[in-house]
């Protein structure tokens, strides 16, 4: 992806399901969950770079000493820092006191049975420690404190808040992160003060009646309740003081989550692969949680599965997870990637008039590579089809080196584009400072002919087009190209998301401005006072009710017209070469991946009624130059500017 965006975010759990001195005789270390957890969040390192956290829970500390830890960090180096730290801690003691298990257990931060760790991406505006996961809720009760971490983003935060204030509380914060923190935390003392209340009649008291609450705890009745008006995507896991865990995924199975357990150990963590990696597993031994579906670890080590949230019966995860998001080392993901390259072939044929012999094939480094070879297969397929064609229909008069000619024709494919170093653009100002991004990527001289081939590189997806009219269509029209075609493995981008990806601004996308010049320069501006009206009409409206009024900007056009638009406006006047873009078709992919058809930022078609509140309100904050403002803020904000 040329235009980088922050998205998702990367969660884990572990929890050890046999004592400490077992993994110490087994493995040689205690400290088997500790470092199987730093496996799985580097491997997710893609998933958030802002910053890291990891909590623990010990399940048989002793009073008087602490039970629940944690350890967080911000910056790319996060992960490195909050590990770093953890193993400074263990410097206190004696390398005899590290070898006794029983001191371990009672004394030594971090040697716990259960782990949690978290990925930080920011996509609302707000970033510094505070916000990094995992977020704690103590309590000098175990079994009501709660650490929780989760890849989400809410798109009804203000109902959610509203429920809190309902219910009696004062929440200290608006943003969904600590909401969704303080809604769970309810509904765990309400199931805390629930067992306590039945169980004063058994006359039980101090730790015995504490281990009694622990072992009753309902955690799938507090998800149930405490879920139940939640409207959003996400993933979330969380740690309680006492020793239970749980990882709960939206209903409509928009984020990823996926599990494993055997007699040693159960963990989650948003991707399949980190898991297969991190324990040597094969494709099949990884589930997927299912929409709506809870998995859950209580303290004596038991695991079960739990619908929390009735599935929805439209299912829609989030396909970016395939086109980008997610590692291309799972098995699934990998060969999706390279459908949706293959896809595109017909698209590309008709770009270059069927010229094969004078077109070079590439990629946009990294993360296009795949889709690249996708549609390197169905071109080399559909040029041996052609060389067949001609055997076929002059076999009786080619000669064998006529024959061997035309076998030997191949694909031209070359790496055209080298992703350079990072470049401290941060030091220049102004026009230096765009000439400084342009030199992000560079060429391979030589790998065209100058005025004579054609260059075809595809790309994952294009959003903002800032970094292909800035740096990449320059450096590549220096080798001269005759034409540059960019092919785009996704459909145009037009919506902002609302689930967990950093693409909330209207004015972020290419293909909506676009589509707005073309609305201006066909007189055609009505459309968009029009949509703003009706956008404005619905802002008090129940979720529900609101419709996605912003597919109106986009309907008097072809997908085509809007692709030649974009081109146009990505191309700088001093460009030599034609350059025309290409993308997917939403089609194809659903096509290429056919069991992650959420589309909404390609499509509108939001899967849950907050989708089409937040999209109505990002064309009124557009309209109306509020787009600064934090998205959990939005509607607050406009419904407090009208009153």
């Amino acid at each position: 992806m040329t235009d980088i965006i922050k998205h998702e975010c990367g969660i884990a759990v572990i929890r050890l399901l046999k004592p400490l001195d077992y993994y110490y005789q087994k493995y040689g270390s205690w400290q088997y969950g500790l470092d199987k957890l730093y496996l799985l969040m580097e491997k997710q390192h893609n998933r958030g770079q802002e910053g890291a956290g990891l909590g623990a829970v010990k399940l048989e500390a002793s009073p008087g000493n602490e039970y629940i830890f944690r350890e967080r960090a911000v910056g790319s180096g996060a992960i490195a820092d909050i590990f770093s730290k953890v193993h400074s801690s263990f410097r206190q003691f004696s390398e005899e006191q590290l070898k006794d298990i029983d001191f371990v257990k009672s004394a030594v931060p971090f040697a716990s049975e259960l782990f949690i760790g978290h990925l930080r991406y920011s996509t609302t505006g707000k970033s510094g420690l505070t916000y990094v996961h995992p977020l704690l809720r103590r309590n000098n009760w175990a079994s009501r404190s709660l650490a929780l971490a989760g890849n989400f983003n809410m798109t009804n935060v203000d109902e959610m808040f509203h429920q809190l204030i309902e219910e009696g509380q004062h929440p200290r914060e608006f943003a969904d992160t600590f909401v969704m923190l303080e809604s769970i935390g309810h509904y765990l003392d309400r199931e805390v003060q629930y067992q306590y209340d039945h169980l004063q009649e058994s006359h039980l008291s101090g730790q015995r009646l504490s281990h009694q609450i622990e072992e009753k705890l309902d955690i799938p009745f507090l998800l149930k309740r405490a879920s139940k008006i939640w409207d959003g995507g996400y993933a979330l896991c969380g740690l309680i003081g006492s020793g239970d865990a749980f990882a709960l995924r939206d209903p409509w199975g928009i984020r990823s989550a996926f599990y494993y357990y055997d007699d040693e150990v159960a963990v989650v963590a948003s991707e399949r692969p980190v898991i297969q990696t991190a324990f040597n597993l094969k494709k099949e031994e990884v589930h997927e949680l299912q929409p709506g579906e809870a998995f859950v670890v209580k303290r004596n080590g038991s695991i079960s599965l739990h619908q929390i949230q009735a599935k929805k019966e439209k299912i829609t995860p989030c396909s970016f997870e395939r086109i980008y998001f997610s590692r291309g080392s799972d098995y699934d993901i990998y060969r999706e990637r390279k459908k949706l390259g293959e896809l595109l072939v017909p698209k590309i044929i008709d770009t270059i008039d069927d010229d094969f012999e004078n077109t070079v094939f590439s990629f946009i480094p990294n993360t296009a590579e795949v889709a690249y070879y996708g549609m390197q297969q169905g071109l080399e397929d559909h040029f041996n089809h052609q060389k067949a064609q001609v055997i076929l229909e002059k076999r009786d008069s080619l000669s064998k080196e006529e024959i061997d000619c035309i076998l030997s024709k191949r694909v031209r494919s070359e790496k055209v584009a080298i992703k350079d170093i990072k470049l401290r653009t941060f030091i220049a100002q102004g026009n230096a400072r765009n000439d400084l991004a342009a030199h992000v990527y560079d060429v391979t001289y030589g790998s065209l002919r100058r005025g004579v081939d054609n260059l075809v590189i595809i790309d994952d997806s294009i959003v903002r087009g800032t970094t292909l009219k800035q740096s990449i269509i320059k450096i590549l029209d220096r080798l001269d190209p005759k034409k540059i075609v960019i092919v785009s493995s996704s459909p145009q981008i037009r919506y902002p998301d609302c689930y967990g990806i950093d693409m909330s601004r209207m004015s972020e996308f290419i293909a909506f401005k676009a589509a707005i010049e073309l609305l201006k320069e066909r007189g055609l501006q009505h459309i968009i006072e029009a949509v703003y009206k009706k956008s404005v009409a619905q802002k008090d409206k129940n979720k529900e009710e609101i419709i996605n009024h912003v597919k109106e900007i986009y309907a008097p056009f072809s997908d085509e017209e809007i692709s030649a638009k974009i081109a146009q406006m990505l191309t700088s006047k001093d460009i030599k070469a034609e350059v025309q873009i290409v993308f997917q078709s939403i089609e194809d992919l659903h096509k290429a991946c056919p069991d992650n058809n959420g589309d909404w930022y390609f499509s509108g078609n939001y899967p849950t009624p907050g989708g089409n509140r937040l999209v109505n309100s990002a064309f009124i904050n557009y309209i109306e130059g509020h787009e600064n403002i934090p998205r959990q803020y939005a509607l607050n904000f406009n419904k407090t500017k009208n009153d």
